[in-house]
């Protein structure tokens, strides 16, 4: 028997074959030659291998879908891992957790707080606002009619500046006391202070609010809207607006004439004019010196100690000792001489023969008499305080014509 005799034979003994050596490789090849099977032998085809899964198309495009997934997901987790923005909010919220565990509830560490500019500039100088925690009561407007004491040393003019009042409404308000005198004014006398400028009015029989308007010049609505006045508007039958005989209302912005106290216009033609002033007047007709029209301050003093010049006061009131000198402002003749019964006391009144005269009032001495011709800057008597009087001072006035000028736009 041959040697290929031998090997071909079904008796031969069955050879070892290693793991992973030749026998592996034949065996390879023996599949792979039984998953071809070779018809042209006209032998039956062998059963077919299954086939892998991922040899399959759709498979295949999910698996490579999902790969992509995969990849882009892990590109997201690294780009929050490591974004700035994300660091900063961490960092943010690492300061409030730091925040929340250092401080006490409700309050916060300021060296953590953001750094914010300044809503105020302290270096700008500006208005400050103080808390006041006075609370302020309205300063409502007064309605009612109130009483004041006169002291020693008021005058008019202080009384009325205290108030908030014109000097005219004092005396208004007070003509049974003052008669439009204010040299009557004295210590102990009780006035009448009005809630505002205007007339004190007592109703009279007859009376109606038109008519009372008309008198003092203002007008009827102002009486009725004044609320001090109590009037009932629905009570107008007859005009009297129910207001009775006796009572007393206020005039707001009412006003009348002034009676003038002061010495008259005496002139040396008619010196007996002047009878009712007082015992000084003098009866006869006079010639003398004719003025020149210029007048000298006339005493040594030049402090106005009390009233300047006013509607209610038509002269000036200047201060001096007791006793002071008192000058004749021009030449002219006298045409009254001694006491005045309307306030002015020991007074003397010069006619200067031109529409002027001058009047000397509150002399504390007379050293001139009725129809005596005195030269410009003559002594005529001493400064005193006599008649109604607070106190040592000239009253002196200037009248040309009738009227009562004030002497400061004339005195040299």
């Amino acid at each position: 028997m041959t040697e290929e005799t031998k090997n071909s034979s079904p008796a031969s003994s069955p050879v070892e074959t290693p793991p992973g050596g030749a026998g592996a490789d034949n065996s390879s090849s023996q599949t792979e030659h039984q998953s071809s099977p070779d018809l042209s032998t006209g032998g039956s085809p062998l059963k077919a291998s299954p086939v892998s899964v991922y040899d399959r198309p759709a498979v295949r495009t999910g698996v490579n879908l999902l790969m992509v997934v995969l990849v882009a997901f892990t590109a997201y987790l690294l780009w929050q891992r490591f974004s700035p923005v994300k660091q900063q909010a961490s960092g943010a919220a690492a300061g409030a957790d730091s925040l929340a565990g250092s401080a006490p509830e409700g309050t916060a560490d300021p060296s953590l707080l953001p750094t914010m500019p300044p809503v105020f500039d302290a270096s700008v100088v500006g208005i400050s606002r103080r808390s006041n925690p006075i609370t302020l009561i309205p300063n409502r407007p007064r309605t009612e009619v109130i009483k004041y004491t006169v002291k020693t040393g008021d005058n008019l003019f202080d009384i009325a500046e205290a108030y908030g009042l014109m000097p005219e409404t004092i005396l208004w308000g007070n003509f049974e006391l003052l008669q439009d005198n204010p040299h009557l004014l004295s210590p102990g006398m009780e006035l009448n202070i009005l809630p505002e400028d205007g007339t004190y009015y007592q109703w009279k029989e007859g009376d109606t609010v038109e008519k009372v308007a008309a008198e003092f010049n203002t007008t009827p609505e102002k009486i009725l809207e004044f609320s001090g006045n109590n009037i009932d508007l629905t009570d107008d039958d007859d005009g009297t607006y129910g207001i009775e005989p006796g009572t007393w209302i206020v005039v707001p912005g009412g006003s009348r004439p002034f009676r003038d106290w002061g010495p008259p216009a005496i002139s040396r033609a008619n010196p007996a004019s002047a009878a009712y002033y007082g015992a000084g007047h003098c009866g006869e007709v006079y010639e003398g010196p004719i003025g020149y029209g210029s007048f000298v301050w006339p005493t040594v003093d030049r402090t106005i100690s009390g009233y300047h010049y006013s509607a209610v006061h038509r002269a000036l009131d200047i201060g001096g000792s007791m006793g002071n000198a008192i000058f004749a402002s021009d030449s002219g003749v006298v045409v009254y001489s001694g006491w005045s019964d309307y306030g002015y006391g020991n007074l003397i009144v010069i006619d200067h023969g031109n529409g002027w005269q001058t009047a000397y009032a509150h002399l504390s001495s007379i050293a001139v008499g009725c129809g005596q011709g005195v030269g410009q800057g003559q002594v005529i008597g001493g400064l005193g305080s006599t008649g109604n009087s607070t106190g040592p001072h000239l009253h002196f006035e200037m009248i040309y014509n009738g009227t009562k000028p004030n002497p400061m736009d004339y005195l040299y």
